[in-house]
């Protein structure tokens, strides 16, 4: 029966991807006036091999005085979990949940640091609750074929 205990590994966590513009440098970086602050984030999942998933976590952090950018920095990073033997009811919360827990710290020091080394103060991410989040998304997605009929 051992061989059909759950098994939740994490192979590998790391940052897939980092970009950081200043399209309006160094211009913009002479004004006076407070910049307006933007956060977005997004959770993907991916099922890469037989009981292998990628999910990451997306921060795109934008900053604007007016119209113009002062800064737009986005940042994904991943982790590779191994994921086995959990029912499919309970997969979702797996996925959804408890891998983004995982990998987020890494995304908020991510983004704190590649937004400082640009030369800006750091954004520090708030803390996020996925089961909410994830919930949110069930909901939301229980009501798109409802609304669609």
């Amino acid at each position: 029966m051992a061989d059909q205990d759950p098994v939740f590994n994490i192979q590998r966590v790391y940052l897939k991807e980092a970009s950081l513009e200043q399209p309006n440098s160094p211009a913009i970086l002479l004004e006076q006036e407070q910049p307006a602050l933007e956060i977005n984030l997004g959770v993907n999942a991916e099922n890469i091999a037989e009981g292998l998933f990628e999910v990451s976590v997306t921060a795109t952090v934008q900053t604007r005085i007016g119209e113009r950018t002062v800064f737009l920095a986005e940042c994904r990073q991943a982790g590779i979990f191994e994921i086995r033997n959990v029912a499919d009811e309970q997969m979702g919360q797996v996925i959804g949940v408890a891998c983004p827990q995982i990998v987020y710290p890494y995304l908020r020091s991510n983004v704190a640091d590649l937004i400082q080394r640009a030369g800006f103060p750091p954004v520090h991410l708030a803390e996020i609750n996925f089961q909410a989040m994830y919930e949110q998304q069930q909901a939301n997605q229980a009501e798109a074929p409802a609304a669609t009929q």
